[in-house]
């Protein structure tokens, strides 16, 4: 192979392990004899274009190692679109810089980018291999069973419920209701993960919603009303997406932004459901919005999505290898027994531009809540046992 030199880049949002990832990159280049050096892209196809490129192998060990434990994107991310006219110009630049592999750490729009650049490189026959890894804290990407990043946030998530769980009903009347509002985009995965600690029926969270399931507003209110005469506070969880019959929550028509990929942003549905609750009970709501806070908390790390982040890393070197090209890491749970994961290979085309959502049977439409299945599969993602708190 001409060019041995490999690049990498980060895109989309950031997650707690996204560096994590970068770092199993690094140390399977290192062990390889193959890829004769690391370069990486600065806030990834922004930097192709720019020319931005940085030599990774002067990093030190020490380095590395405060890498892998870093939240964000240690090269800067991106949200830029590749457009389909300027793909034989990123052809160009990697030859120029001596880089057949390529790999993209990024989500369904990353997907997008390193399918589009293997599909020019093998027209052009052109020896290029671009593999991507998967990342997300939406945990949407088709396929692969979870996603890097996912299990870190839904940690986060489910500690910061047990915690408005127990602010709410230590402050009786006074600000007896909360509702967070968290992200996810189109997909209820984290606003799910809220439950992971719900051990008893008196715990937090008593509502969750999120986009698959459009919400009756009145049945909202009635769930949580119930929730506050049973226990004397009440807690709902909403997805950023949340919509009811009518579209998204609030009677937004027109976002505020859409970006590139055609992804559009609304105010999110936390503090016009929270006013709704407040008139509705006639008492004090609080609305919490986390924001980034969610994929950059550091000391919510999940075990297990550290552990597999790295693992992504190093098995998309070993697929690059081996010879394949536009195609990203899966993520495969066993089936059977104890949670244990292994990686797989899944083509680009089948996760550019798909979102996963919530199956069937993993919520409860009855009562905006999600069930046993899901519990089952989110418990492991989460690491570490979850703490238990008192009553009197």
């Amino acid at each position: 192979m001409a060019n041995t030199k490999a690049l990498v880049m980060q895109s989309g949002g950031s997650t707690p392990v996204l560096n994590r990832s970068l770092f199993g990159i690094a140390k399977a280049v290192e062990e390889s004899n193959e890829i004769s050096g690391l370069m990486g892209s600065l806030h990834g196809i922004e930097g192709l274009y720019a020319g931005n490129l940085v030599n990774l192998d002067i990093q030190n060990r020490s380095w590395w190692q405060r890498t892998a434990r870093t939240p964000g994107a240690i090269l800067g991310s991106t949200r830029k679109r590749l457009q389909d006219d300027r793909v034989s110009e990123i052809i160009k630049i990697l030859l120029d810089h001596s880089i057949g592999y390529l790999f993209i750490i990024g989500g369904n729009d990353s997907a997008e980018t390193g399918h589009k650049i293997a599909a020019e490189a093998l027209s052009s026959n052109i020896d290029i291999r671009i593999v991507n890894v998967p990342k997300t804290i939406d945990n949407d990407l088709a396929v692969t069973d979870h996603s890097p990043g996912y299990g870190s946030a839904a940690r986060f998530v489910s500690l910061a419920t047990m915690g408005i769980g127990r602010d709410a009903e230590t402050m009786g009347n006074a600000s007896p209701i909360t509702i967070m509002e968290v992200m996810g985009r189109n997909s209820g995965w984290l606003a799910a993960a809220s439950a992971i600690s719900k051990y008893e029926n008196m715990d937090a969270p008593h509502v969750i919603c999120v986009p698959e399931i459009p919400i009756e507003e009145t049945r909202f209110l009635d769930i949580l009303a119930d929730a506050y005469d049973r226990y004397g506070f009440a807690v709902a969880v909403v997805a950023e997406n949340t919509r009811g019959p009518n579209g998204v929550i609030g009677g937004q028509e027109i976002p505020y932004y859409t970006d590139e990929f055609g992804h559009a942003y609304f105010d999110g549905p936390a503090r016009y459901l929270g006013i709704a609750v407040s008139k509705h009970l006639k008492l004090r709501v609080r609305y919490e919005k986390p924001g980034t806070i969610q994929r950059s908390m550091v000391t919510c790390l999940s075990s297990t999505d550290s552990i597999e982040a790295e693992e992504a890393g190093r098995s998309a070197i070993q697929l690059a290898i081996k010879g394949y090209s536009d195609v990203m890491v899966t993520l495969l749970r066993n089936a059977d027994g104890p949670y244990t994961c292994t990686t797989g290979i899944s083509p680009l085309k089948d996760i550019a531009g798909v979102e996963k959502k919530i199956p069937e049977g993993y919520y409860d439409t009855s009562d905006y809540m999600v069930t046993s299945k899901f519990i089952d599969y989110a418990t492991p993602l989460v690491g570490k046992p979850l703490p238990r708190f008192n009553r009197l």
